[in-house]
């Protein structure tokens, strides 16, 4: 209790002696709830007046002796100064313990001499100095000593001895002492409640200082409901919340061990119950009254350590759990479950009890846990259905069932760590072989063991589901999604699909099963590896919407991909980007991290294909972060190969070796993923000069696509960089014959032919150079790849440079060598710079940057667009400006600058001015 709350009620006990002593005995029953500071107020008034020269004689009753006939009466009467009588009293209370068990409405007279007795010798010690009786826990004495107490009650007016008894509120076998007590009118009351906020203030600022006291007082009284021993334990000792937690813990335990048995069942109800804690609940699950239950409810209310029916912090709970020997807490959470759910408690609330118990649940609370599983996928606590359902496949439900739940817990599982999900298809490809699957689950599995690189196990399942298909015309049509997505990601394992895909609105023999993602997946696919790339993308744009708005069921990962890949296959890259966006953020990176690194994948992938080099590299590194190399399966090719040929165009080769070094599933290559990995590798060996080398790659991309029946899908341009390498090589007539294969292919974007436009105008003769690079830029351009924008304009500026157009060649260049900057493409810049040493170019002197650090922002902007090529006219409607405000801003750059002609604006000045080229990436 807090010094000034025991200051107050000690004065009043001062009071009470001061009459006491005066001859008008007088008698205080003090009560409170548990450990609200009853015995502490009583020890510290007994030294009080025992320093005052008063004879204090006291007992202190505990529930085991309340079978010890006389214990209390023992207690009282012995001490030193009693020595002179203490024959007589023990023979007194030998007599007393021999009527023990009669009847305490009419007292045997032998029994009220033997309190007289007792009594006259406390009367005649108080004549010669004042007594305080004190007896704590009273409701704990033995009955023949609540009976002398009575009797000393009846007395107390003519005698110096002031009696203090503590008790919590009466319970109803001691009503009738209490009853006594009530009908006397020297009895007075004394209750204790814990302390307001106001007192826990003044505690918790004498205990920390002024300086914390505020901020700390709210929470210890949100914590202690102003308990005086929950409040002592969060004050002493150390600061660090888990420390105090914890003596928060052990504190609240002591105090329900003062309590009564029924108290201690109560509280471990509550505690087991949790958030199903109702009255209800706690009449069945404890072994008690009623009445009972409820007084021990309303006492640790009142001692502040529940609040509205539940403990005021989760340490407490878990204290009293952890108090609780394991067999006895398992029997009591089985217990309380069947008691919720008879009491028709939420799943919710049901289904923790039967998964803390750990044992193997009855039958009717299978349908509760898988109920609980769901509720908790939709608010993302995957964890608690993990284990909802883990449990419900303890209790060993039917086969069927048991393939059903395990399928749901493989998904859940799955979403968040494939590394994790993939500890069930061993039992769901016996599932498979039993027959206890359907279609969408058996696909499923098929997709999931080729993602784990378990493929001769994922040819097995493909074999037995087509045996079984031919079985059932329905399945025949269903099965196609599957081959169909087959043949885009794992050829080999394919078998070419009968006929096109099944559009939305087609009759089918049955009922369709298939998943609905897998449906769109296979609906894209199919325009898109015959070159159909706008039908392809119109079908991947409407698979998007639904992927917005639409629930993941397992197949939305490759329906993302499928259609992101046709959007950027139809040169529609700033679209792919937009939707890659939207999903990501729709996509929690915590509960759905699996499609969250899926997106990020693709998204790292569309900005390579944006030349933003940098955020490629990013996002393929987070992508790679957020799934372990197990986790990510064979699908590793496709982050791993955006960082190859992200760090390859960077110039940052030791990178991107290290990550050709780590080994690599050899089934990867079985798939599309294998062929991307194949690629960037090969674009790797041709950064770093090893031509043979990467066309060997290039080759055997060609090799695979062609074997698989996918070229006309444009999976990798391999055409246009093999035609590169064998440029590189001295091959020109090899490099003209690929480069006008890839320009002659019907489907080919506008991205691919840029790139063949590109590489035959540097395998042909230099004057027709000018007009194919153009040609190519315009195509670049369009599809917003600065990248390629860079490359064509470092080759124009070299071809204007061969056919002594020089002043062309340097202002494509500016243009050339500021893509380079923007695309941070460290090789492509040092070739550059190399090129404009031959064209007279300035390459940035230190007093150049001065000079530019001088011009105004409005005038880095014009001039920025001047070096890159622009007119005025051009400048002017960019800019939103007059074409004399352009030209008054260029005659104030060429002074500040000292030059005369825009030619001589420094190639750096687009850079240093910040200006995105014609086409970015957003």
């Amino acid at each position: 209790m807090h010094l000034i709350e025991r200051e107050r009620q000690i004065l009043l006990l001062d009071q009470l002696a001061r009459r006491a002593w005066a001859g008008h005995g007088q008698a205080t029953l003090v009560t409170g709830a548990p450990a609200t500071g009853r015995s502490a107020l009583v020890h510290a008034f007994s030294e009080r007046a025992a320093d005052a020269g008063a004879l204090v004689l006291g007992a202190v009753c505990d529930r085991s002796e309340r079978s010890l006939t006389c214990g209390m009466l023992h207690q009282l009467m012995q001490h030193p100064a009693l020595e002179a009588h203490a024959d007589t009293i023990a023979a007194l209370l030998t007599k007393a313990a021999s009527h023990e068990g009669g009847d305490r409405s009419s007292p045997h007279p032998e029994i009220l001499w033997i309190f007289q007795q007792l009594w006259l010798i406390l009367r005649r010690q108080a004549e010669e100095q004042p007594v305080l009786l004190t007896v704590d826990d009273v409701a704990h004495a033995d009955d023949v000593s609540l009976d002398f107490l009575q009797q000393v009650v009846r007395r107390l007016p003519t005698a110096r001895v002031l009696l203090v008894l503590t008790d919590t509120e009466p319970a109803p076998t001691r009503s009738v002492f209490h009853l006594a007590l009530d009908r006397q009118l020297h009895v007075h009351r004394i209750d204790l409640a814990p302390l307001s906020p106001e007192g826990v203030a003044t505690a918790v600022r004498l205990g920390v200082g002024d300086r914390r006291a505020d901020h700390l007082a709210t929470e210890v009284y949100e914590l202690t409901g102003g308990n005086p021993l929950l409040l002592r334990a969060l004050l002493d000792g150390p600061e660090d919340p888990d420390d105090r937690l914890d003596r928060y813990g052990r504190a609240l335990l002591g105090c329900l061990h003062r309590g009564d048995p029924t108290l201690w069942a109560v509280a471990r109800a509550v505690a087991v119950l949790g958030d199903g804690t109702t009255t209800r609940a706690l009449h069945d699950l404890v072994d008690a009254d009623p009445r009972a239950v409820d007084g021990a409810l309303r006492a640790m209310t009142a001692a502040g350590l529940m609040r509205e029916g539940a403990f005021r912090h989760e340490s407490a709970r878990e204290a009293l759990l952890d108090h609780i020997p394991a067999d006895e807490r398992t029997r009591l959470q089985e217990r309380a479950a069947h008691v919720l759910f008879d009491g028709g408690a939420p799943a919710s609330t049901v289904a923790p009890l039967l998964v803390s118990a750990g044992t193997a649940p009855p039958p009717w609370a299978t349908p509760i846990l898988v109920e609980a599983a769901e509720q908790a996928v939709a608010v993302d606590d995957r964890q608690a259905a993990v284990s909802a359902l883990e449990c419900a496949l303890r209790g060993t439900p039917p086969p069927p069932q048991a393939a059903s739940l395990r399928v749901r817990l493989a998904q859940i599982e799955w979403e968040t760590d494939p590394a994790a999900g993939a500890r069930h298809l061993d039992p769901l490809r016996t599932a498979l072989r039993d027959a206890q699957l359907d279609h969408r689950e058996r696909f499923t599995l098929v997709k999931r063991l080729l993602w784990s690189g378990r493929v001769a196990e994922a040819t097995d399942a493909l074999n037995l589901i087509r045996s079984d298909a031919h079985r059932d015309p329905g399945a025949v049509v269903e099965l196609r999604d599957l081959e169909q997505w087959l043949a885009y990601v794992a050829p080999a394992l394919a078998r070419h699909p009968a006929g096109p895909a099944p559009q939305d609105g087609d009759a089918f023999p049955l009922r369709r099963m298939t998943d609905p993602w897998l449906h769109a997946t296979a609906a894209t696919i199919a325009p898109l590896v015959n070159g159909r790339t706008a039908d392809a993308a119109d079908r991947a744009a409407q698979t998007l919407q639904d992927l917005e708005l639409g629930r993941l069921t397992g197949w939305e990962d490759e329906a993302a991909l499928v259609a992101l890949r046709a959007l950027c296959r139809a040169d529609r890259v700033q679209s792919a980007l937009r939707w890659c966006d939207r999903l990501r953020r729709r996509t929690d990176a915590r509960s759905h991290r699996t499609m969250n690194a899926v997106l990020t994948a693709a998204y790292a992938d569309i900005c390579l294909e944006l030349g933003d080099l940098t955020a490629a590299v990013t996002n393929a590194e987070a992508a790679l972060d957020q799934l372990t190399t197990r986790a990510w399966g064979l699908a590793a090719g496709l982050p791993l190969s955006t960082l190859v040929l992200a760090l390859s165009r960077l110039g940052q080769f030791d990178e991107a070796g290290a990550l050709l070094a780590r080994p690599v599933p050899e089934a990867m290559f079985q798939t599309r993923y294998g062929l991307l990995y194949l690629f960037a590798r090969g674009q790797y060996r041709m950064a770093v000069r090893h031509h043979h080398a990467a066309l060997a790659d290039f080759l055997s991309c060609a090799e695979m696509v062609r074997g698989w029946g996918l070229d006309a899908a444009g999976i990798v341009p391999w055409r246009t960089s093999a035609a590169e390498a064998w440029l590189r090589l001295g091959n020109h007539d090899q490099a003209r014959r690929l480069a006008g294969d890839e320009l002659s292919r019907t489907g080919t974007g506008a991205r691919n032919r840029g790139a063949a436009l590109r590489v035959l105008a540097a395998a042909g003769p230099a004057e027709r150079r000018p007009q194919l690079l153009s040609e190519s830029l315009e195509l670049s351009e369009s599809c917003d790849d600065r990248y390629q924008q860079a490359l064509t304009l470092a080759d124009l500026a070299t071809a204007y440079h061969l056919l002594d157009r020089n002043r062309r060649a340097r202002v494509v260049f500016r243009r050339a060598i500021h893509m380079a900057l923007v695309c941070e493409a460290d090789p492509l810049h040092r070739e550059l710079l190399a090129v404009g040493h031959g064209l007279g170019e300035a390459t940035g002197t230190p007093e150049r940057c001065d000079q530019l650090d001088e011009l105004t922002d409005s005038e880095r902007r014009v001039a920025a667009l001047a070096a890159m090529g622009y007119t005025n006219r051009e400048i002017a409607r960019k800019l939103f400006v007059t074409a004399s405000t352009v030209e008054q801003h260029l005659t104030r750059v060429y002074r500040k600058l000292k030059i005369s002609h825009r030619r001589e604006l420094p190639s750096e000045l687009t850079w240093h001015a910040g200006v995105k080229p014609r086409a970015s990436a957003s």
